[in-house]
């Protein structure tokens, strides 16, 4: 009897192990030590007490416990200060391959927040995890139709750190909020999803968008500063100053002031310089709450953030105290630092010949780690300061010219060849001509400006000082303004006719492009509106270009909707019809609305 109830129990023993990994599928069937496992992680100190849970339970791990070690092991991370030497004891330790491993084979039992949440910190701990990031996104993509909208905006998150915002996958996140949009009531998650999809967005579905988060605003907390600071962001990469969120979004700013890091305030500050919103208060603010923290920061990597953001604003005092501490530190400047101290000193108009021989020193040290825009950015930097170095704009020039023989996208070339020509003693030499030629048919307005006016450089230096002037350099002015004419007759949309407008200046522009220009303007002046009505009127003031139709336009629809747009933009929008001495038809009720909207404003 004993002899045949082994038996017994041995078989069915057997049977048992053949359909518990069946059962534990199909059931999703969990070990009653389930909820102790997730407890013990809880209580855990560091990552080694996680790590020797997952060892010791590795065989019976379940989604969920995968999912409770990697937050618990992200939220570790987040508590250190050297995040990424961190990272890589996490991501190189054998138990996180465990996890790794058990994320793959648990994914598609996962549901869909657990998903998406592990998908969030194997980017975050682990980089290099290319194969499981894949499969998780891959698998996330099949169940995207069915994501709520705080689930999306996650993941929309997750594709933007790969930097997929060009991507199908981005497209189609962008679809569905467009076909949810009227049912979303959470700001929160809708900004995240804003700036996720805004480079592929719609003008029309831009607005929409915009006027659904006005909507939403006030149904958020005051302390709500991701939010606000999101929703700044979508507005800086749609390129919108849409003032009445602006100013919602400062209020937070202001009300939770002393909440804000160093990191908070020169983002907003940047974000801020990028859309032109000046809010003297929010200033005023930041530059006490930066200068306080001067004696926090004796390490480049916060120092210079702070350096960055308070130099421009700062008075005297704390200036000298700035440029003082920074002088001590510029040895230790990583390129990327050294570049933002110069844009900075260039902004404070900084006259510390020591400290931008410094700064020079070692931008020219790293000269060949940076970009072409960048490039550009030092060369104007070092002329604006009056700096002077024969070696480094030797060297400058060399590495220019390098880029521009195998360069062939038309904005770098632009870049590159008005950089050339800002450098002193510039000279157009065959290769770059030839550059410039080859990339004409594809260049927009504003490349064409920036090389026709690097050309009209090139050919007032060699009349001056080389009592020359080619026939080719002549007939590459002709084909600019040819190829400029050309571009300005297709356009049939005032606003992607403004993007290219609205920063050109120079004397090509005003000589041989203003006159078609003005004409384009009013071939498309019916689609002027209280959106764009003071570009207009501020494009007027800059060229000097009288267009009594442009005028009169301007004119009637601040009559029409002067309700609609913001008393800041009323000054740019009279300033024209003051210089120009101009009475527009209506001229007594324009006049008199405006003034009464500013009263009512003060």
């Amino acid at each position: 009897k004993i002899t045949f109830l082994l038996d017994w129990l041995f078989v069915n023993m057997l049977r048992l192990r053949a359909i518990f990994p069946f059962s534990r599928r199909v059931f999703q069937f969990r070990t009653c030590s389930c909820k102790p496992l997730i407890s013990q992680m809880i209580t855990c100190t560091d990552e080694e007490q996680v790590f020797n849970l997952i060892g010791k339970n590795k065989a019976i791990l379940s989604e969920k416990q995968v999912e409770c070690a990697l937050n618990i092991l992200w939220r570790f991370q987040k508590q250190k200060t050297s995040f990424l030497k961190n990272a890589e004891c996490i991501r190189d330790h054998p138990q996180f391959l465990t996890l790794h491993s058990l994320a793959t084979s648990e994914m598609e039992f996962m549901n869909d927040d657990t998903l998406v949440n592990v998908l969030y910190i194997t980017q975050q701990c682990a980089t290099e995890a290319h194969d499981l990031v894949a499969a998780l996104v891959t698998e996330a993509w099949r169940r995207l139709e069915r994501f709520d909208i705080n689930v999306l905006s996650k993941f929309s998150s997750c594709l933007a750190s790969q930097h997929l915002y060009f991507s199908p996958l981005m497209g189609k996140i962008a679809g569905i909020v467009h076909k949810n949009l009227e049912t979303i009531e959470d700001l929160r998650s809708l900004s995240v999803l804003m700036v996720s999809i805004s480079s592929l967005i719609s003008q029309h579905f831009r607005e929409q968008l915009v006027n659904k988060t006005e909507h939403l605003f006030d149904t958020i907390d005051s302390s709500q500063v991701n939010v606000a600071r999101r929703i700044v962001i979508f507005l800086r990469n749609i390129r919108y100053s849409y003032y009445p969120l602006l100013e919602k979004c400062n209020e937070v700013f202001l009300s939770n002031m002393n909440d804000l890091d160093l990191d908070s305030i020169s983002k907003i500050l940047s974000l801020y310089h990028s859309l032109q919103f000046h809010s003297f208060e929010f200033i005023k603010m930041a530059k006490k709450r930066l200068t306080e923290m001067i004696p926090l920061f004796d390490h480049p990597d916060g120092f210079v953030k702070l350096f960055v953001a308070l130099g421009p604003i700062a008075g005297p005092e704390e200036k000298k105290q700035l440029k003082s501490t920074l002088l001590l530190m510029s040895e230790e400047l990583t390129s990327q630092q050294a570049l933002a101290v110069m844009g900075a000193m260039e902004e404070m108009e900084s006259r510390n010949s020591h400290l931008n021989k410094k700064i020079a020193s070692v931008l020219c040290k790293h000269l060949d780690n940076y970009k072409p825009v960048e490039l550009l950015k030092i060369t104007q930097a070092m002329i604006f300061l009056h700096f002077q170095s024969k070696e480094l704009f030797v060297k400058l020039r060399e590495l220019l010219r390098s880029y521009l023989k195998i360069s062939f996208i038309p904005s770098e070339i632009s870049v590159l060849v008005y950089t050339l020509s800002i450098l002193p003693s510039p000279h157009l030499d065959e290769v770059g001509m030839s550059r410039i030629e080859a990339v004409l048919p594809h260049c927009d307005l504003n490349d064409l400006n920036g090389l026709a006016t690097s050309v009209l450089r090139w050919i007032h230096y060699d009349r001056k000082y080389l009592d020359n002037t080619t026939g080719k350099q002549l007939k590459l002015l002709q084909k600019l303004d040819h190829y400029g004419l050309q571009r300005l007759q297709k356009f049939n949309n005032l606003n992607l006719l403004w993007e290219e407008l609205k920063s050109l200046k120079g004397d090509w522009f005003a000589e041989s492009l203003l006159e078609e220009t003005v004409a384009t303007l009013q071939r498309l002046m019916d689609e002027i509106n209280y959106k764009n009505v003071a570009e207009i009127a501020t494009f007027i003031s800059r060229t000097n270009y009288l267009s009594t139709s442009l005028l009169d336009r301007i004119a009637s629809v601040v009559v029409q909707q002067i309700e609609k747009i913001h008393p800041f933009v009323i000054l740019g929008i009279i300033l024209p019809f003051s210089i120009m001495n101009y009475d527009p038809p209506q001229n007594d009720e324009f006049f008199r609305i405006c003034i009464q909207y500013l009263n009512s404003y003060l």
